[in-house]
């Protein structure tokens, strides 16, 4: 029951106990249009308890994520939690069956992720005995309301461990506000009362704990950003330094322990190439690589259906594909034959009960969203629960292909290509659609709305994963250093120039389109190759980097501030800003952002503005004052790509804005 582990967080599973929302057959033939994509999924993360008494979900709804409970044979929720304002229940974890904790974080805007508050609140199954049970909001009516002896401090806290087996304690780190370091301690999940275990030795730190929940290795760094990975052995409380980032030049962070703990296993950055695991033995303490592949970086650890043992590791390279620690094992048999009995969806494993009886499974696809499963580890039988978003038909949808193409210098450039369905690929209308970020994120084979929505207009999409993108390895990430508007831009051009190459674009149709930091590489784009687009679109966009380094959130923070400095640099700003080269732009612009953006603050958007006016450029606006970094509201999302599809419409063909579906 450890927090942490990458798979359980990134599957989202979702289990529905009867309440009329069974998974609905798509029969439904009419054309899909915007609503079908901006409808939230019926729920986004879903852990059954220990024994298989309830189930908990977090379900969307507007700019709010909330938590429920689920029981069998009920046609109504047994519990729920619900803050006010535009707070979300990021992560949760059952730790007895009838009791969780869990966090609630902040965000401001659809495109980010919720910023975590500090807090670990609990909940009964009911929805009794809710409140925070460590944080710095915390107070005394809180507490009580907790039933528990919390009480007022300056700390925030996560959750590390929820102790599989101990139905009373959870490990939990605190980081007492105005001192660098965390400890780890052993709290009461009903009453909040806390017991001191490990203190770290490392500024910023986190903890991960072996199956007996002992903490085991700390990671942190100060505010240079140099990671620092500790290690001790079992019973001591001495502190073992294993890996320095300033002297090793690499970034290693633990994952988890096999079964018996007599491995911990690591992911370990590499100089060049893509990131490997690592067996480290405990009592040799030598490590050794267990999984690396020549092109992607691991994603996370694969564990067993029905248990808590990693069996292998997941890559995305960029389909997902699996290396298994023992491949005769009956554990890596059974994921194999899963994997082929979904026709070639990826199969994950979710929660399960603590018999390991009955496990959920998270089947889903380039073109398929999700669907659930309940699999039976006995009978090994699947009964599908539902799917998330059951009026899309995945045999309808546009099918994303992996591509990759050597950049003008000979760097191997990774990306995806989404195809309108039913199409043969050739001499289309193109979007060129640059991810935000940009560092540290990458477009995967995945699910996403956004393309199909392109797609079923009749736009091929092509995204790509310059250098500075995730999951190639650190040396591709840092290469992107200080190239904002350089080598980065260079990156999106040639796969542009790809496309045509490939004869897959129409050279006369194509637009660059794309959020947060896409909107910046989609007005430099224009600024750097006037006749290579047609139109562009930036969305909640940065577009001057002298603002980037002094508005915004990641000014406010030593640590971001520094990272600023590393990564975009302090030279060259507006050479490689898009607001002061508007007078080069000679295609059509959509520009959108939200007042309450701080990310990328609405200023941005308002000076690109002014500077295309100035230099005489089309340029069309929609602005929200009430939305932050990406639109929220479903009637604002419909207005946004309502406005973005007949932009393009007007500019490189594809279809015009479908009316909006009914009800399925």
């Amino acid at each position: 029951m450890k927090t942490g582990r990458m798979f359980r967080a990134v599957c989202a599973l979702v289990v529905v106990w009867p309440l009329g929302l069974l998974a609905q057959a798509r029969v439904d033939n009419t054309p899909y249009g915007i609503e079908d994509f901006i409808r939230k999924d019926r729920f986004q993360s879903v852990k059954i308890s220990p024994k298989g008494t309830y189930a908990a979900a977090t379900v969307p709804i507007d700019d709010k994520t909330v938590l429920v409970v689920l029981k069998p044979g009920q046609t109504k929720p047994y519990g729920t939690f619900n803050l006010r304002g535009k707070t979300h229940v990021s992560s949760f974890q059952w730790v007895n069956d009838n009791r969780l904790l869990f966090t609630v974080g902040e965000k401001n805007g659809a495109l980010e992720q919720p910023s975590a508050q500090g807090e670990i609140w609990g909940m009964n199954a009911d929805g009794s005995r809710a409140g925070v049970l460590v944080g710095w909001k915390n107070v005394d009516s809180t507490s009580s309301r907790a039933g528990g002896n919390a009480r007022k401090e300056a700390v925030a806290a996560d959750l590390v461990d929820g102790l599989e087996g101990d139905d009373d304690k959870a490990i939990i780190s605190v980081y007492r506000l105005g001192t660098a370091y965390t400890s780890a301690e052993r709290m009461d999940v009903t009453s909040g009362a806390r017991v001191a275990v490990a203190q770290a030795p490392v500024e910023r730190a986190s903890f991960t704990t072996d199956n007996n929940g002992e903490v085991r290795f700390a990671a942190g760094a100060k505010n240079d950003n140099n990671n620092k990975l500790y290690y001790r052995k079992a019973g001591s409380s001495s502190w073992t330094l294993i890996n320095d980032e300033s002297s090793s030049g690499r970034v290693v962070s633990a994952l988890d322990f096999n079964a018996d703990n007599s491995i911990a296993y690591l992911l370990s950055e590499e100089k060049t190439g893509p990131s490997s695991v690592l067996a480290f033995n405990v009592a040799s303490e030598q490590t050794s690589t267990v999984a690396r592949d020549p092109n992607a970086d691991p994603a996370g650890l694969l564990y067993a259906v029905g248990s808590s043992k990693p069996i292998g590791v997941m890559f995305q390279a960029p389909k997902p594909k699996y290396t298994y620690f023992d491949p005769a094992s009956a554990e890596a048999r059974l994921h194999r034959s899963l994997q082929s009995s979904f026709g070639g969806d990826a199969v994950f494993t979710g929660s399960n009960t603590l018999d390991g009886k009955q496990a959920l499974l998270f089947v889903t696809s380039d073109r398929n969203p999700g669907d659930y499963y309940v699999f039976d580890t006995q009978s090994k039988n699947a009964d599908l629960l539902i799917s998330r978003k059951s009026w899309l038909d995945p045999r309808r949808l546009g099918e994303t292909r992996a591509v990759e193409f050597s950049a003008r210098d000979g760097r191997k450039i990774h990306g995806l290509l989404t195809l309108p369905p039913g199409s043969d690929g050739r001499g289309l209308p193109l979007v060129v659609n640059p991810h935000g970020g940009p560092f540290g994120v990458q477009d995967t084979w995945t699910y996403e709305d956004e393309r199909q929505l392109l797609a079923s207009h009749g736009y091929a999409v092509l995204q790509v994963n310059f250098r500075g993108s995730a999951g190639y390895g650190r040396e591709h990430l840092r290469a992107g250093y200080k190239q904002w508007g350089r080598a980065m831009q260079d990156d999106v051009t040639d796969a542009t120039r790809w496309a045509i190459q490939q004869q897959i674009a129409d050279a006369n149709r194509i637009c660059i389109y794309g959020a947060s930091y896409g909107g910046y590489a989609s007005l430099m784009g224009v600024a750097k190759e006037p006749s290579l687009y047609k139109c562009a679109v930036g969305y909640v966009g940065v577009y001057d980097l002298h603002m980037l380094q002094r508005r915004g959130d990641m000014s406010q923070r030593m640590s971001s501030v520094n990272f600023l400095k590393d990564a975009v640099g302090t030279e060259g700003l507006n050479e490689a800003s898009p607001n002061k080269l508007a007078a080069n732009i000679r295609v059509p612009v959509f520009l959108a952002a939200g007042g309450e953006d701080v990310r990328a603050p609405q200023d941005h958007s308002e000076a690109m503005e002014k500077a295309l006016k100035a230099a005489g450029v089309p340029v069309e606006t929609l602005y929200y004052s009430t939305e932050g970094h990406g639109f929220y509201k479903e009637e604002h999302q419909r207005e946004f790509y309502t406005r973005l599809l007949s932009f393009l419409h007007k500019y490189i063909g594809g279809k015009a804005p479908l009316t909006a579906s009914a009800a399925r």
